[in-house]
């Protein structure tokens, strides 16, 4: 997994890509990102795209001087965290972390 920031020059906006290759997909037919940035919003999650190789990626924008919460959803099941997050916390709801994206 990786994330890749792109720090606009002309607005406080970081163009994140949030990448899944195709061995942490785990044999994944749909990942969805979910996080702060979308309320969590399971009925409309963030789709990433299947890629040839079989890694998923999606390209946001998202506010800059931020932090946000965020992880992976495999097949509408299985929640994954992001492996080169910035950093991890506890999600309150479980004994469970949550991956963060500082910007």
């Amino acid at each position: 997994m990786s994330l890749k920031k792109q720090y606009l020059k002309s607005k406080p906006v970081c163009k994140v890509t949030f990448l899944m290759e195709k061995g942490a997909a785990a044999g994944a037919s749909k990942v969805d990102l979910l996080g702060e940035f979308n309320n969590w919003n399971t009925a409309e999650p963030i789709n990433m795209k299947k890629l040839k190789d079989g890694s998923f990626k999606v390209v946001i924008d998202l506010p800059s001087e931020k932090e946000y919460q965020f992880k992976y959803l495999l097949d509408g099941e299985k929640w994954v965290n992001d492996d080169s997050a910035d950093k991890y916390v506890n999600n309150g709801l479980d004994a469970e972390e949550n991956s963060v994206l500082a910007i």
